[in-house]
């Protein structure tokens, strides 16, 4: 028996041998394996080709999927038959025909379908969808703002969707959501976040007959009180967002008083109506309130941070843009003990006094955002890091009195920060040095700040491993020098931002093409760097999606050529100011992925050379353009690419010279105050 199971191997292909070795392997083994392969799809690919077990393998497995074009879905829908959950996201021109396409291939395997960002289908293929996949749980219709009444009485048929979403589907009506209280019984959680055709009437339908209800976002919708007694019986409610609802005032508030005890997360940002007289009525449903959002409400007195006293679990709060006085910020320092996390963005009136007392008796704070309160110096730093020194986010962006001393502070005493904005700040060297300290650092933002050089940045890269995130734009100290010691140290970076650093040359690309996991790219303005350094980028980072070279004008076709065949997945790309002509644009049609064009004053563009380009680059779904080719396209053009989905984008602006930095920052400061 041996021998002739030896001689059967003998006859067989080396390939044949090959491909039974893997035959061994359980699929379980194999399914372990592709599970570390989501990162870059083209290693599932890959993977795929090895031998024809994989690819059955592959197809198998794999259950999520996020399609390029439309028309290429009946033959990745057969090529993955088990897929459940399916993100079309990257499709803008799904039609009736496509949806019925996928719920004919899909049946009941089909979970969860995201069409937010696709178009040109009506309630009769959300019928087919909804009729023919039984389980479906979660869509998404946000942004389809062409949907009516009779799209939600189709949905209305998906009797068990548990997540629906509808932002912005403004055509829908109080009928229409009444149709989906009534089908969609063991709905969880419904966004009708500007859906201004549904008032009272809808949102009192979705609380009487949804009862599983747990997440309700009823963001800009023209409600008023009378819909909130029925919310708040809802006994699972977990997740509330009232955002930018103007008729919500203190009255309408009374009803929590009548209930909602499960309660975790309130969002009243922008109902400008409300003060402590309402919020006052939190002390009898907010005993499990973790999540408050009074973003651009009422100004933060003493009376309104009384009215949060009886809130026991509170752990964020956000007061962005909200005036503040110090009393308010003292009061919350007593009153919310439990807090982890607190938002004062572009708070007016945050001083000192204020924030260093609430912050002291805050110890365990974790996430702190400071952004534009332009009135703290040194002493809010000293008592922010020696305080809260278990910190993980610190934004403090345009904070513009606190000296370059107190940012070696943050650096010697919290040394849990992973996430860190300084843009428009004072920092220097030593501060950066010893904020890289920071060893847990994934996202570091320097913008405009004018102080740090190579000397600094280095420090950054030696330490800080873990970086994924960099964002250095209209640094002007920086060179390649800085760039090298971040793309050596700095193996997991995904994306950097290197915007007018105009030393950068072609060898910072070239150190950066080591980052195999970059995928986003911000250059513009960078005049040194060529198409050499663009081939090393293409070469070396596969992952790229986002590629903004406008004003690195010593860019040309040749750089075109190597992202054209390297970079498979560039998604978005700006070449406005390059010296790209005709023949390079052209060249970019091989990449499948490209959706994004942005090509502004470029003098190598002919009208038709443009239109060969626009025409086979097929997934195309926005392009920017100078104004003046709209008249000399042919509008057969603009016709043929908007029937696929196809949005332009028209610019007059005019060529400007650059400023000097210090000049563009005090311009900036001039526009802000």
């Amino acid at each position: 028996m041996v021998f002739s199971e030896l001689q059967t191997v003998k006859k067989q292909k080396p390939n044949e041998i090959f491909n039974n070795i893997f035959d061994l392997l359980a699929e379980e083994i194999i399914f372990s394996i592709l599970d570390f392969l989501n990162a870059n799809p083209l290693d599932r690919k890959a993977f795929a080709l090895v031998c024809k077990s994989f690819y059955a393998i592959e197809a198998k497995h794999r259950k999520k999927l996020k399609p390029l074009r439309s028309e290429h879905l009946p033959a990745i829908l057969r090529r993955y038959p088990h897929v459940s959950h399916l993100d079309l996201t990257l499709c803008p021109r799904i039609s009736d025909g496509s949806l019925t396409s996928i719920s004919n291939a899909c049946l009941s395997n089909l979970r969860s379908i995201d069409l937010s960002r696709s178009k040109f289908f009506t309630s009769g293929g959300l019928l087919s969808l909804a009729l023919n996949c039984k389980n479906l749980v979660e869509i998404d219709l946000s942004n389809a703002t062409e949907l009516k009444d009779a799209a939600a009485a189709a949905v209305a048929e998906a009797k068990n969707l548990e997540k629906l979403w509808l932002g912005r589907c403004k055509l829908i009506t109080d009928m229409g959501i009444g149709c989906i209280a009534v089908g969609c019984r063991k709905l969880r959680l419904i966004s009708l976040k500007w859906c201004l055709g549904i008032g009272d009437l809808g949102v009192d339908l979705i609380a009487v007959k949804c009862k599983e209800i747990r997440s309700l976002d009823l963001s800009y919708l023209p409600i008023t009180e009378k819909c909130l007694p029925s919310i708040l019986k809802l006994h699972y409610l977990e997740e509330l967002i009232l955002e930018g609802c103007f008729d919500i005032d203190d009255d309408s508030l009374r009803a929590l008083k009548f209930g909602c005890k499960s309660l975790k997360k309130l969002d009243l940002s922008s109902c400008q109506n409300i003060s402590h007289v309402g919020l006052s009525s939190l002390s009898v449903t907010g005993e499990n309130l973790q999540e408050l959002a009074l973003a651009y409400v009422s100004p933060v007195t003493l009376a309104f941070a009384n009215s949060l006293s009886k809130l026991p679990l509170l752990q964020t709060l956000k007061l962005d843009g909200c005036l503040v006085t110090s009393e308010g910020l003292k009061a919350i320092g007593n009153w919310c003990l439990s807090l982890r996390e607190l938002s004062l963005s572009k708070c007016s009136g945050v001083t000192d006094e204020g924030l260093s007392s609430l912050v002291t008796k805050h110890r365990d704070l974790r996430k702190l955002d400071i952004t534009c309160c332009r009135k703290i110096t040194y002493v809010s730093i000293a008592h922010i890091t020696n305080s809260c020194t278990s910190l993980t986010s610190l934004r403090m962006e345009s904070c513009t009195l606190v000296p370059k001393e107190a940012f070696f502070l943050i650096g010697q005493r919290c040394h849990s920060l992973e996430e860190i904005d300084l843009t428009d700040n004072e920092v220097d060297d030593e501060g950066l040095k010893s904020i890289s300290r920071c060893y847990e650092l994934s996202s570091l933002k320097l913008g405009i700040c004018l102080n740090i050089t190579d000397k600094g940045v280095f420090c950054v890269g030696v330490c800080c491993s873990k970086l994924i995130e960099l964002d250095l734009y209209r640094c002007t100290g920086i060179t390649d020098l800085g760039i090298s010691a971040i793309a050596c140290g700095c193996p997991d970076l995904e994306m950097i931002n290197i915007a007018y650093c105009k030393d950068i040359t072609d060898k910072s690309f070239q150190s950066l093409s080591k980052c195999s996991r970059l995928n986003t790219i911000e250059s513009r303005g960078c005049p040194l760097i060529t198409s050499l350094g663009l081939a090393a980028i293409a070469i070396g980072c596969k992952q790229l999606t986002k590629l903004d070279i406008k004003k690195c004008s010593n860019i040309d076709d040749t750089g075109m050529i190597p992202l054209a065949h390297f970079s498979q997945n560039l998604r978005e790309i700006n070449l406005s100011y390059s010296s790209v002509t005709d023949m390079g644009l052209l060249s970019l049609a091989s990449i499948s992925c490209l959706q994004s064009l942005t090509i502004l004053h470029l003098n190598g563009l002919t009208p038709g050379g443009l239109t060969v380009a626009l025409l086979v680059c097929g997934g195309l779904t926005k392009v920017k353009l100078q104004a003046y080719f709209k008249s000399l396209l042919p509008k057969s053009l603009f016709e043929h690419l908007e029937a696929r989905g196809c949005v332009f984008q028209w610019r007059d602006k005019v060529l400007q010279a650059e400023l000097d930095p210090q000049c563009w920052k005090l311009k900036l400061e001039d526009i802000m105050q």
